[in-house]
């Protein structure tokens, strides 16, 4: 397994992450939950990815309880990078929301008490807040880095001159500001790279980047069809991406795979992995064996024709 630097900071995280977005405490039970964790962690995975709206906070209980075991026998806390994020509704209250300095501080012990840790190694403000000055914002985070309850702060789907002005703000009180941010990225979705890659890059921010895999899409799964029970089927989710022309380009995404021997989705893994400025990529895992499907990614070295034969199937 890689260890990437996040940014330009010393924390160094697996290239292949685990999140817990409709998994843990959601479509995952506890205990398959635990043995999804584990395998990760034994793996070579330390980045494990969560929000207290995952599940309604069910997946950080989940977590909280894993950890709980994980450390009673020979593991440690410190060997693992857990983040956690605050934004969305937790309550009906008109302050159980957004990115005020009471929801954030709120929000922050509350992820705390569920997931049985005195610390969070990233706290991720989830979206931009327009309904709250940028400054309020900053400086909460700030307060809980140096409170010691967070260590670094972090930031999900910004644009870029929001994430130039929080750093901003942030350096202006002597503060180090968001150290990553978390957007969207794959190979059907590439809007990044326009201005919020370089942005990062310019501020030292690393990238760790979710649904890498277009909500399966980029599998190959909907190559011969839509399978019932699958995401595509049962959801809006993809409505939008699931078109004819998308389904051909993965076909061709697919090709090349077997061309290395492995699969669709390891490849378009590992082609983020290849992508400047890539500090892990977030996977999903509902079985132990997709765990160790997923980490093929992180060993698989793409030279640059076969860059840029996916280039030109899935253009920027």
């Amino acid at each position: 397994m890689q260890y990437r630097n996040v940014g330009r900071t010393g924390l160094k995280v697996s290239s292949v992450s685990l999140g817990g977005w409709l998994t843990y405490g959601g479509s995952v039970e506890a205990d398959h939950s635990h043995a999804i964790l584990r395998a990760a962690i034994e793996q070579g995975i330390n980045f494990i990815d969560l929000a207290d709206i995952y599940s309604r906070g069910n997946s950080e209980r989940v977590m909280g309880d894993f950890l709980d075991d994980y450390t009673s026998g020979a593991g440690r806390r410190s060997d693992l990078v857990i983040s956690s994020k605050v934004f969305w509704p937790t309550g009906t209250g008109p302050n159980d929301r957004g990115l005020s300095r009471k929801h954030i501080m709120e929000s922050c012990h509350a992820s705390l008490k569920r997931l049985h840790t005195e610390y969070l190694d990233i706290y991720f403000c989830h979206r931009f807040d327009p309904e709250v000055a940028l400054d309020e914002t900053v400086r909460a985070m700030e307060d809980l880095v140096q409170q010691g309850k967070v260590l670094y702060w972090g930031t999900s789907v910004w644009e870029a001159d929001q994430l130039r002005a929080g750093t901003t703000l942030s350096r202006t009180h002597h503060g180090y500001g968001p150290v990553v941010e978390q957007p969207r990225y794959n190979l059907l979705d590439r809007h990044i790279e326009a201005s919020i890659a370089p942005a990062c890059q310019d501020l030292g921010m690393g990238l760790v980047v979710w649904s890498p895999l277009a909500q399966g899409l980029l599998t190959g799964k909907y190559n011969d069809g839509i399978p019932a029970g699958s995401r595509g089927a049962e959801t809006s989710w993809l409505e939008r991406e699931l078109t004819p022309e998308n389904i051909e380009r993965v076909r061709q995404l697919s090709m090349i795979a077997r061309e290395y021997g492995i699969t669709a989705g390891q490849l378009a893994l590992a082609w983020i992995l290849h992508q400047p400025g890539i500090t892990s990529v977030i996977t999903g895992a509902t079985g132990v064996a997709q765990v160790a499907e997923n980490i093929v990614a992180d060993g698989v070295r793409l030279d640059d024709e076969t860059r840029a034969r996916l280039n030109a199937i899935f253009p920027a």
